[in-house]
């Protein structure tokens, strides 16, 4: 458990802290650094934890579930976010299921060359997700446009503009306080679910 501001172990955790926390656990029962990172504040952590799985994890949402985290990967990529994209890495890895085929996603998008493993709506959607984490300022809407044009309709448009907008903010959470995933357990959790 190590960042750069002090995070308040469960022994020493008061009633709203330890409320927080059993928000924010895993399936084996842990609280990842990034959410004891809040400690501090506990409804941050609140916060952190419904904002989370509303954008990656809700039933709701119809993006397949490996570009969702294969989107959250190319974000931390481009912030130079290693706590991020350890976790969502191993997850897309997992979920796509085709060690060659993740390989080449890797390589694409770690040489910040998303049209050497997509075309179409994944393309776009890396395209997207590059000048809204990079070029926030110069968003129009053409860059909705080629979405809508590509086949995405305005809920899928919506789904990847949040997991785009969660990950600036998580990454620069993490970078910003020095958190990192000693003490985690990174990537795919045994029963599925992911981090």
């Amino acid at each position: 458990m190590t960042a750069w501001i002090r995070m308040i172990a469960d022994d020493e955790a008061d009633v709203e802290l330890l409320d927080a926390l059993s928000l924010a656990r895993t399936p084996h029962g842990t609280v990842d650094n990034v959410m004891r990172v809040h400690s501090l504040r506990p409804n941050t952590m609140r916060g952190h934890v419904m904002l989370y799985r509303a954008a990656l994890h809700d039933d709701a949402n119809t993006l397949p579930a490996w570009l969702q985290e294969t989107l959250s990967s190319y974000v931390s990529i481009l912030n130079d976010c290693p706590y991020s994209l350890a976790n969502h890495w191993t997850n897309a890895r997992h979920l796509i299921d085709d060690e060659a085929r993740a390989e080449a996603i890797e390589r694409a998008l770690r040489s910040d060359r998303p049209e050497d493993a997509f075309d179409g709506v994944e393309l776009e959607l890396m395209r997207y997700a590059r000048k809204l984490t990079k070029e926030p300022g110069g968003m129009n809407r053409a860059d909705v446009e080629a979405l809508k044009n590509a086949g995405l309709d305005d809920g899928r448009i919506l789904e990847a503009n949040q997991i785009i907008g969660y990950f600036n903010y998580v990454n620069r959470l993490l970078n910003g306080l020095g958190v990192s995933t000693d003490g985690d357990i990174v990537g795919y959790y045994a029963d599925g679910e992911q981090h």
